[in-house]
């Protein structure tokens, strides 16, 4: 009697490439998946969702094929379930789109119910200005990453319905993503968030009305590591380094906050990449006045690689400065203002070209 098939499940992940070289991934789940949330869920509903998903049952060893624009591939998941592969398209993909679709199915071991998955691959156009990278927690989210407590008890209790956009957030990634060339500019997340919240996280931007875009997270180890924040930087600092170099003809913008080491790590980039940084955005969101000195020393080398940081109290100052560059449309800021019902008062620090100024809200 043969051994009945385990039900096992692809969570297709959004991916990016180019015409060349695309870098696709998912993760091999022997579980139902899960139930979007609605609004109004009960905290003791987001908090069943939460564990559920942080006990994800993962196939590790799993063997999927991989198509993509006529062309295969066959990668090994990790111990964790993840896969993910190169693969050269047989086929250059068609440049009025920016999303493209790659399969993903399980070849091994043999798998009942959906053993196949579409994950959506992000392909620039020939008309996109710049790209934008940017942080997902205290960035674009409120999450209080620097008080570990609240961050927690936010993901556990809560859901895409109750998680908060910083104020003109949505406004601002959409006139980066719209821009003034004659293709959409591609928009990537970098987080040390677990891929466990994958989901949760799309359904954020959805219901915000933020563009879509590969977003890259990480396997949390044990609790004792990530209170200890390990494996953090070199996490954040792999992904973007992997997106410029399989993106290796288009700059991209920098957006993160002061809460934790972005501003370190876009300052690597920028040194890594010159030329390819027009400017680095980072929300001031830290409280201490040591750690602004350290930001306004990390401005100082950013400018001397030839890049800009802008370190704002809010979205507009980043939308204005954008608009002056030319890489959104001047309306765009009263779009970015009338979302966020801009408090009078907030400023920006603006270092440039080796000089600093200050930009009034």
């Amino acid at each position: 009697m043969s051994r009945r098939a385990r039900p096992i499940r692809v969570e297709a992940y959004r991916s990016y490439g180019t015409g060349r070289l695309a870098f696709v991934r998912g993760r091999v789940l022997a579980d139902a998946g899960h139930v979007r949330s609605e609004p109004g869920d009960r905290w003791l509903r987001n908090l069943r969702g939460t564990w559920r998903r942080m006990r994800s049952r993962e196939v590790p060893h799993a063997r999927v094929r991989v198509r993509f624009q006529g062309a295969e591939a066959e990668a090994v998941a990790d111990r964790e379930g993840h896969v993910h592969t190169w693969i050269v398209p047989g086929a250059a993909p068609l440049t009025d789109r920016l999303w493209h679709t790659a399969e993903l199915e399980v070849v091994h071991p043999p798998a009942s119910g959906e053993g196949r998955g579409i994950a959506a691959v992000l392909v620039p156009g020939a008309g996109a200005r710049f790209g934008v990278v940017s942080d997902l927690d205290d960035t674009v989210i409120r999450s209080d990453v620097a008080r570990l407590a609240s961050m927690v008890a936010a993901v556990a209790f809560g859901s895409a319905h109750t998680r908060e956009p910083f104020p003109g957030v949505a406004a601002f990634f959409r006139s980066l993503h719209t821009g003034t060339g004659r293709a959409p500019n591609p928009v990537f997340y970098v987080s040390n968030g677990p891929w466990n919240l994958y989901d949760v996280i799309e359904h954020f931007l959805e219901l915000r009305g933020i563009p879509f875009g590969p977003i890259e997270l990480r396997d949390w180890a044990s609790p004792w590591k990530e209170v200890r924040r390990e494996g953090r930087y070199e996490h954040k600092l792999e992904s973007i380094r992997r997106i410029f170099q399989t993106l290796d003809d288009l700059p991209l913008l920098l957006i993160g906050d002061s809460g934790e080491r972005d501003p370190e790590i876009y300052r690597d980039l920028v040194r890594e990449f010159p030329s390819r940084v027009p400017a680095v955005y980072i929300r001031d969101v830290s409280r201490d006045p040591l750690r602004k000195r350290e930001i306004a020393e990390l401005a100082d080398e950013v400018s001397a690689a030839g890049s800009a940081l802008v370190l704002a109290d809010d979205t507009l100052a980043a939308a204005r400065h954008a608009a002056e560059q030319g890489w959104i449309d001047g309306a765009a800021v009263d779009a970015v203002a009338a979302e966020s019902h801009h408090v009078a008062g907030h400023a920006a620090t603006v270092v440039e070209g080796g000089e600093e100024r200050r930009e009034p809200g």
